[in-house]
């Protein structure tokens, strides 16, 4: 039996919060999640401006349909009839256009807010988890999209393949890339939902694991009991949150017992082939364009939102292996002399050490070389000897310093690169601790040869060193 994942535009009973025709300022619209919620405000009718400190991808995109966007944070360019200003999470008070807003007496509210106030006018489908959660988001979205149904969608990353990090569709859903982040999804009231898995990370935010646990709880205690809620039956966190739904639960995974389930898999290079099974019953075949066996499970999670919402099974079948993914998550970036580029976003001890086994086994290189920017000094000292022990399947590391976003002095001592390299020498790695993202990209490039991978790999901005690399390596 399907769980309708459809119905009216406001399944939570919020009344849907008014954008045309209003003024609306974002404070560190650069970010993949803001840009794409200020593509989607533009459509909805609203007159948007934003400012961010440099220039961003996705830049030209926001001007061409409107949207003012000034290059640094300075209270002239909050305009003088705004009523809505929304900030980032990376946006300290203080600001000055922040500030100028809080003077002015304007209303402020966070990025997670405003998905909540756009998911007002649509059906909410919401991707949550520690990892996987743009992947998901694009897979969803791309199955919606293939079946017909004309969805929204806002993503944390770009997707050329859906024309950006948003949209607005016709159909009722709007699906959204959910973040943990200061409890931010909590902001939702989706009518369905995914968790993917649940792990230790945002520990600036949260005490332990055990606090994220329950956030994620409340998250799913947040969807419509009218709706659904699938997790990942293999994850005994994301099964104890998502119990604590009152809506229609699902499992998927590769065990018996779930509900959704990927059998018969067989790997070309990385890459999945599977039959897909509800409650043991066979509904189609695919194979994925995009390497690793996490994303099988990100896959088998989009296709039980999608075939609750009225997706076709033997459609989705077609659609999955046209999935192209989204960016900077194993994006081949260029090849040169026989060495082959590649960027990734992972900052997670685990995201790192599975990005790697799928490039490996994809590329199956001569030697791999990583080099991974550390995000935030907080994740680098609260995870230290899980990083140290991710790097295990690469041949060379190199480790420029750490990018500290959302970081200020005073939340603990700076663990960083030099310390990591450290703990990855003591396990027999071969790393290297170098300061800029100048002196990675020309050590690598004097040193590669035929045959070598590059995989750039971090949250912040060390993709440079790949543009950097493609060029020097031509």
């Amino acid at each position: 039996m399907r769980i309708q994942v459809e119905g009216a535009t406001t399944v939570s009973g919020a009344r849907p919060f008014e954008f045309k025709g209003r003024r609306v300022h974002l404070i560190g619209i650069g970010g993949s999640g803001m840009s794409g919620a200020a593509r989607m405000l533009v459509d909805l009718g609203a007159i948007v401006s934003g400012s961010d400190l440099q220039p961003f991808e996705g830049l030209g995109t926001l001007v061409h349909e409107y949207v003012r966007v000034t290059i640094g944070h300075h209270e002239e360019h909050l305009h003088p009839d705004a009523e809505l200003v929304v900030i980032s999470a990376a946006i300290p008070e203080s600001n000055p256009e922040l500030d100028a807003a809080r003077r002015r007496g304007l209303r402020v509210i966070k990025y997670a807010e405003l998905l909540g106030a756009l998911m007002t006018h649509r059906t909410g489908v919401a991707i949550a988890g520690t990892h996987g959660k743009s992947t998901t988001t694009a897979i969803c979205a791309h199955l919606f999209r293939e079946a017909g149904l004309a969805p929204s969608f806002v993503i944390g990353a770009r997707s050329e393949q859906l024309g950006g990090n948003s949209g607005l569709g016709s159909g009722p859903h709007l699906i959204v890339e959910s973040c943990e982040y200061d409890r931010s999804f909590l902001h939702l009231r989706p009518h369905a939902a995914a968790i993917l898995n649940i792990e230790p990370d945002h520990l600036d935010c949260y005490r332990n694991l055990e606090e994220i646990a329950a956030a994620f709880g409340q998250f799913a205690a947040n969807v419509s009991p009218e709706g659904l809620i699938v997790c990942n039956a293999e994850d005994r966190r994301a099964r104890q949150a998502a119990v604590q739904s009152g809506a229609a639960l699902e499992t998927f995974g590769f065990e018996e017992g779930a509900d959704w389930r990927a059998v018969n898999l067989r790997s070309n290079r990385g890459r999945f082939a599977f039959d897909v099974t509800f409650r043991d019953s066979a509904l189609f075949s695919a194979q994925l364009a995009i390497p690793g066996r996490y994303n099988v499970q990100n896959a088998l999670a989009a296709v039980a939102l999608a075939y609750h919402a009225g997706a076709d099974p033997q459609g989705m079948g077609k659609a999955l292996p046209i999935f192209t993914g989204v960016s900077r998550r194993m994006t081949w970036r260029g090849e040169g002399n026989g060495v082959q580029i590649i960027d990734d976003y992972a900052h997670h001890p685990t995201e790192v050490r599975l990005t790697i086994e799928a490039v490996r086994r994809r590329y199956e290189p001569r030697r791999m070389w990583v080099v991974f920017q550390p995000h935030q000094y907080a994740r680098t000292r609260h995870f230290l000897e899980e990083f140290a022990d991710s790097f295990g399947l690469a041949d060379e590391i190199v480790v420029p310093d750490v990018y500290g976003a959302r970081e200020s002095d005073g939340q603990g001592p700076r663990i960083g690169s030099e310390e990591l390299v450290d703990r990855i020498r003591e396990r027999g790695g071969h790393a290297r601790y170098l300061p800029t993202l100048d002196a990675a990209a020309d050590h690598v490039a004097r040193h590669v040869a035929a045959g070598d991978v590059v995989m750039t790999m971090g949250a912040g901005d060390v993709w440079k060193v790949a543009d950097v690399l493609v060029e020097r390596i031509r």
